[in-house]
């Protein structure tokens, strides 16, 4: 039943816990049998305090007929299908329907709301006739918005999540970045994330692969790093989905005293393994104010994913996590010169690729309690 507990007094909140129409015995009848023309038509919708799986809304209303109202229908699509014809209250029911509390209330539930998911929005008011049949008012005008990206306490989720699997720590020396032999080459201006003249590989904003709400999809912008090794050389494997030739740097010119480290996101795509996204970001860069307040910082020498730790004689170390594939992202153009380009002897998995890949959402090892 969908009903609208008064959680406050400013702002109930009607949770999406089903899609059925309010129970008939729990819900007040009208005294008498209305025309729908008596009821006031909701004006001026406003929504506001939008998250990942919630929205709070509110409208306004004529006086006339308004204290006839016992319920709220909401009809709520996706945007691409806003399109289709709104239900009837006599079909079956495929939208929310809620006791009239008073406004603005919060809807919220994550079965029904994704994040960074386009919506609209529409309301009718209606009063529960004594057969238990409704009136209902003219719908509303369609209002349009978006959800918003997880905040920093769904990632901490994801993030708690992600820590369990991590598995121990393998120690590794270079970071490494494969790619087609003409990025490499400084005549070939197809790659823009590549400064041929300069010799660089430039930031690129990250694609739409991973969680749907991770923050860092099409906003953050780095060059794409990995990291992890063959169990049993201790090396960079020799296959990759990305292109037969590799970039390799030493591992502290990109992680050092210097380096905050941020978690991005944890996802599958419909296979045993997982993966963990990482954000290199230099101190004081633009990167680095980005991930501030966005992503959960972690501490670069004791985390479960990927260490980097001085020793004695001031040299630094560095380890990443066994059982996850570490996509790290720098934020900082890195110079060519820094590292080598060779092509590894190993085959091109394409089909291992995680360009805009999407997340499996029945997955129980790496999703959380709200929208995919």
């Amino acid at each position: 039943m969908m009903e609208a507990p008064h959680s406050s007094v400013n702002s109930p909140s009607v949770e999406l816990k089903s899609l059925q129409l309010c129970d008939r015995e729990a819900t007040e009848s009208a005294d008498c049998d209305l025309r729908d023309d008596e009821l006031p038509v909701p004006q001026q919708t406003r929504i506001s305090s939008i998250t990942c799986d919630s929205f709070r809304i509110s409208w306004d209303m004529e006086r006339r007929g308004r204290e006839k109202i016992t319920h709220y229908f909401i009809d709520l699509n996706k945007k691409e299908n806003k399109k289709e014809n709104k239900f009837k209250h006599k079909d079956v029911p495929t939208k929310l329907v809620a006791k009239a509390v008073p406004l603005p209330m919060t809807v919220r539930g994550h079965w029904f709301l994704s994040p960074r998911t386009e919506y609209t929005v529409s309301v009718q008011t209606a009063a529960k006739q004594p057969d238990g049949d409704y009136a209902v008012s003219p719908w509303s005008e369609i209002i349009e918005f978006c959800t918003a990206d997880y905040s920093t306490v769904h990632l901490n989720q994801l993030l708690q999540k992600a820590e369990a699997i991590a598995g121990r720590l393998l120690p590794f020396t270079v970071f490494y970045r494969n790619q087609q032999k003409e990025y490499f080459q400084q005549d070939s201006p197809s790659y823009r994330s590549r400064d041929a003249q300069c010799c660089r590989m430039l930031p690129s904003v990250k694609d739409n692969s991973g969680s749907h709400g991770s923050p860092i999809s099409g906003k953050l912008e780095g060059v794409f790093f990995s990291c992890n090794t063959e169990f049993n050389t201790g090396k960079p494997p020799q296959d990759s989905p990305y292109g037969p030739y590799r970039f390799q740097i030493q591992a502290d010119v990109l992680f050092n005293q210097n380096t905050n480290v941020y978690f991005g996101d944890f996802y599958c795509m419909y296979t045993s393994y997982h993966y963990v996204t990482l954000v290199l970001a230099p101190a004081g860069s633009a990167g680095d104010a980005f991930c501030k307040g966005r992503l959960p910082a972690l501490d670069r020498s004791n985390n479960c994913f990927l260490h980097c730790t001085e020793d004695d004689d001031g040299s630094l170390s560095f380890r990443h996590a066994q059982d996850v594939i570490l996509e790290v992202i720098y934020t900082e153009p890195v110079d060519l010169s820094l590292g080598t380009v060779a092509r590894i002897s190993g085959q091109q998995l394409l089909s291992q690729s995680t360009v805009n890949a999407k997340k499996d959402p029945s997955c129980k090892i790496c999703n959380i309690s709200v929208g995919r």
